[in-house]
């Protein structure tokens, strides 16, 4: 009967190979990938047109387009120790530990072991009517349920686990943008507050000499007591400001202490304010969209992610079909240790199998429609994050049209008003106004001075935004090595 069993898997084993082989090359499991078409416009409504050889924002490297080198350095420093960074790049390295696991069943594994077996029989079972123990030792060597991947499950797995390890890779180059992004925004913003802060402390050392003047006045008959306590309002004003600023210059030290990862000494604070730009002032080129948004790491990434479904497609449909696996081991065994490797002790076995999935309740075709239902899905998140990204540039765009004329108007704003308040001063030592037109004046050009530090930290702010927005800072490049570019306005 066993002659006949094993004369029978001789015979089919090799017609089932045939026919396994021919199934697999006529039968395409695994979708074709097309990338699927950007749902945005193919050209940008506010792109301005740049000279000619200018470098994109991803050709710059960080180092060239952040020229403060206190701002060089934090950014550097970010790069080493920032703990969400760190997460990130260990989430590569794990992805690839995974992708490396997958990738080992596309090859047999082979396994060595040696064994001993030792019995103990009893006097009445032995023979001899004495008790005998009795021992082998074996040494084998051997192949354990190896997979024949004819119909690629394997191999589709394997690129799902490569798309995925290499999506990951793409969200640690996203997070390091977005890093660098972050502690130049925050350090810009640092240095608008503490410019704030300045202009405000230098606002209530005037309103208090006027304080001081209107006191006299008033004690004299001169003045008001209503004009006095316009004047107090003004000062209290100015401290309640003061005090307000410097909270919130000690909580913008701490969130750039968070995202450099490590505390800040005093002379790591920058040093400049607002008018002092710390970056390029060139207009970066926006290109086309199809150009610019395909090279930005995290539209790669969602991309990769889809490519991954696309594969656990196949890797699914594959689960209809026979599974063949192998294995197969060769050794030797002896009654006594010292004789385990002589002749005459050799043995091998070798077992195919082949599982056809016959019923299994819809589990197989509930799996297919969940990989394709994910591959959807990812495709939707895939069109998101191209809309998410052009909308991005635009906005980055739109703003910079406007914040240059905007600052400019700001400018000629505060000079007005300047000149506002001397006539104020003037009219008011001529005894022509009351206190209150002067104190109106102040207030006007301080608010004036408050709102052209903000539009000076938009207009930075915008050209650190467009540059990430254009997929900037991924290269480092030295500036010692780097051609020199025009920095100024």
């Amino acid at each position: 009967m066993t002659g006949n069993t094993s004369s029978l898997m001789s015979a089919l084993l090799p017609t089932t190979l045939v026919v396994a082989l021919a199934l697999a090359g006529c039968t395409a499991l695994t979708p074709a990938y097309e990338r699927p078409e950007a749902p945005v416009a193919s050209q940008w409504s506010d792109a301005t047109a740049t000279p000619a050889g200018t470098p994109a924002a991803a050709e710059l490297g960080w180092r060239e387009f952040f020229t403060d080198p206190q701002l060089q350095a934090l950014i550097a420093q970010a790069l080493a120790h920032n703990r969400d960074l760190k997460v990130a790049v260990l989430n590569v390295e794990r992805a690839q530990a995974l992708y490396r696991v997958q990738r080992a069943d596309q090859l047999p594994s082979v396994n060595a072991g040696v064994g001993q077996s030792a019995q103990r029989l009893p006097g009445g079972l032995s023979g001899t009517g004495q008790p005998a123990i009795s021992r082998q030792y074996t040494a084998t060597l051997g192949i354990s349920a190896y997979e024949l991947d004819l119909f690629g499950r394997v191999k589709n797995l394997t690129d799902a686990a490569l798309a995925t390890y290499l999506a990951t890779e793409d969200a640690r180059r996203s997070a390091q943008i977005s890093l660098i992004a972050q502690v130049a925004s925050s350090w810009l913003t640092l240095a608008a507050d503490q410019e704030r802060l300045a202009l405000t402390e230098a606002t209530l050392k005037t309103r208090e000499d006027s304080l001081r003047l209107t006191q006299r006045l008033q004690a004299s008959g001169i003045s008001s007591t209503l004009d006095l306590r316009q004047a107090e309002i003004a000062v209290e004003s100015a401290r309640a400001d003061q005090a307000s600023l410097s909270a919130q210059v000690a909580t913008d030290r701490h969130a750039l202490e968070l995202l450099v990862g490590q505390p800040l000494t005093p002379e790591q604070g920058p040093r400049s304010d607002t008018t002092a730009p710390a970056t390029l002032t060139a207009a970066l080129p926006a290109g086309l969209p199809s150009e610019v948004l395909l090279g930005r790491p995290d539209v790669q990434q969602a991309e990769r992610s889809l490519q991954s479904a696309n594969a656990n497609i196949g890797a699914a449909r594959a689960a209809f079909f026979p599974r063949i696996t192998l294995t197969a081991s060769a050794g030797s065994a002896s009654g006594e240790l010292d004789g385990l490797f002589r002749n005459g002790t050799g043995f091998w076995s070798f077992v195919p199998q082949i599982t056809l999935p016959i019923f299994d309740s819809g589990r197989n075709r509930a799996n297919l429609k969940v990989a394709e239902v994910d591959r959807d899905i990812a495709v939707a998140q895939y069109e998101k994050a191209i809309q998410s990204a052009f909308r991005e540039v635009a906005d980055a765009l739109s703003e910079r049209q406007t914040l240059g004329q905007q600052a400019q108007a700001q400018q000629r704003l505060v000079a007005q008003t300047q000149d506002a308040l001397q006539l104020a001063e003037a009219r008011f030592r001529a005894g022509v106004d009351d206190r209150l037109a002067t104190l109106d004046a102040q207030r006007s050009l301080y608010s004036a001075q408050q709102s052209l530090i903000a539009t000076r930290l938009a207009e930075q702010v915008n050209r650190v935004t467009l540059y990430k927005a254009l997929g900037g800072g991924v290269q480092e490049r030295s500036t010692a090595t780097a051609q020199p570019r025009q920095s100024g306005a």
